[in-house]
């Protein structure tokens, strides 16, 4: 009863620290805490997927290009919750296209899939692009960065909840069922297909809406920028780093990335890539559990 009431705690405290953040920090560590809430975000949607049913996709990039782009595309002529909305949606449907055929194969075989679809679309874009004779779009007349802040905000708290909500439900049971043993499971009555396609699409939504709240604090829409394979590759590290296939995972796994980009990208921006590789093949071969489950094991042997 303790520890949850000490967690309950450390929640409350938490989110009064990120809504008062704002009033207490610069312009640059609020880019930071942007930054920070926005892999939150992303890497509890792909958990809310990849983590429970162990299907690991490198698709994340394209539905957070999508939301930037439909932002690109209608900002200034609807209201901007309209966009944000539309950004989701647009992400949603194409996880929906792409996920019915992709589903369809397991294991290396679906990340190969999902990273060359992921691909396909972005030079789709381009292709577009140029047909329409741009190379970017420039957005004017953008949300003050405080005001992105807390729809970023509300976007992470969001996504976690999602999370946390899905990972307790019976969705989140037929999900990790799927996850141990796919053939057993749709012996047992499990409805594999629907859950994964449904998971797939949930999971699509925010990365939409992240992108597009993102476009506008750049204010510059750029397709091999935002389609970026390195955003799904960040993704997959923030999540392993992070570890469970819970909420606190991420959070974790967020954190230490940003910290780690704060550090290393002024200093040794090429250096940052392949240190982040590096990490990735450390965590999986000697920290399986990530840093949250790591904690977690701790912590029960102090008790024990």
């Amino acid at each position: 009863m303790k520890e949850r009431a000490l967690t309950i705690v450390s929640i409350i405290a938490a989110l009064a620290l990120f809504v008062g953040a704002p009033q207490i920090v610069n312009a640059y560590w609020l880019g930071v805490a942007l930054q920070l809430l926005s892999g939150i975000a992303l890497t509890q949607s792909w958990v809310a997927f990849s983590g429970l049913t162990g299907y690991v996709s490198l698709g994340h990039a394209v539905f957070y290009g999508a939301g930037a782009y439909v932002m690109a595309l209608l900002w200034q002529s609807a209201a901007l919750w309209e966009i944000l909305v539309a950004s989701g949606f647009t992400a949603a449907a194409l996880a929906l296209l792409i996920g019915y055929p992709a589903l369809r194969v397991r294991g290396p075989y679906f990340v190969i899939l999902t990273l060359g679809l992921s691909e396909l679309c972005k030079y789709v874009v381009i292709a577009i692009e140029a047909a329409l004779e741009s190379s970017g779009r420039l957005l004017f007349d953008t949300p003050d960065p405080v005001f992105l802040y807390y729809i970023m905000l509300l976007l992470a708290v969001l996504a976690t909840l999602l999370t946390w909500g899905l990972a307790r439900s019976r969705w989140g049971a037929g999900l990790r069922a799927i996850r141990e043993d796919e053939t057993a499971a749709s012996t047992v009555g499990v409805p594999v297909t629907f859950l994964k396609i449904m998971a797939f699409v949930l999971s699509a939504f925010i990365p939409g809406v992240v992108g597009a709240v993102w476009v506008l604090r750049t204010t510059f829409f750029e397709p091999m920028q935002l389609f970026s394979p390195t955003t799904s590759f960040t993704i997959v590290t923030m999540a392993v780093i992070g570890g469970s296939d819970g909420a606190p995972g991420p959070i974790f796994g967020a954190a230490f990335i940003v910290i780690l980009s704060e550090l290393l990208w002024a200093r040794a921006p090429q250096f940052y890539l392949v240190l982040l590789g590096i990490l990735l093949i450390s965590f999986v071969l000697f920290i399986p559990r990530g840093i949250y489950g790591q904690l977690t094991a701790l912590a029960q042997r102090r008790r024990a």
